[in-house]
């Protein structure tokens, strides 16, 4: 008879694989989607609206999803004029259309009837150029994270949407 001696706490019924963020999410049907850095430190994502690429800024901050206003025939967008008055970091009461029923996806995770706000982002560009970054099309705001239940994963720079 072999005696094997291993230490009293072992018991192989309890022992149980740590599982990473990744592997969870993924697990429960979550789109893995690479983001990267921006110059500014700012998350960027590839994003398609209307089934035609544009850039876009992460931002967690802002309530809604919007795209420049120079941005509406690269995108194709029906625009009709809006009561609300935009406000971000540096600008103030800007003028914005809005553009409703569009189709977006961002790495596979899509959704439509999706409502975009138009205006001028100039002085996003601007910031951005001023440090050597890439202009953008567009910011993703927190009703297109809400909608696909986000989890970002800073660390590994990605974004999970469902």
């Amino acid at each position: 008879m072999i005696n094997y001696s291993l230490p009293i706490s072992y018991n192989p019924i309890f022992v149980k694989k740590e599982m990473s963020l990744k592997n969870h999410l993924e697990e429960k049907n979550y789109h893995r989607i690479k983001l990267k850095y921006t110059k500014t430190n700012h998350l960027e994502v590839v994003a398609k609206i209307n089934n035609i690429e544009g850039n876009f800024i992460l931002d967690t901050g802002a309530s809604s999803t919007c795209v420049g206003i120079d941005a509406v025939e690269h995108f194709d967008l029906l625009s009709e004029d809006s009561d609300v008055k935009a406000a971000g970091a540096g600008a103030t009461n800007m003028l914005t259309q809005i553009s409703q029923k569009n189709r977006i996806e961002i790495k596979g995770w899509k959704k439509k009837k999706i409502d975009l706000v138009l205006f001028d982002l100039k002085h996003v560009n601007e910031a951005l150029i001023n440090h050597k970054a890439e202009k953008v099309h567009g910011i993703i705001g927190a009703d297109i994270l809400k909608k696909g239940k986000a989890v970002i994963d800073y660390k590994n720079k990605a974004l999970y949407l469902k």
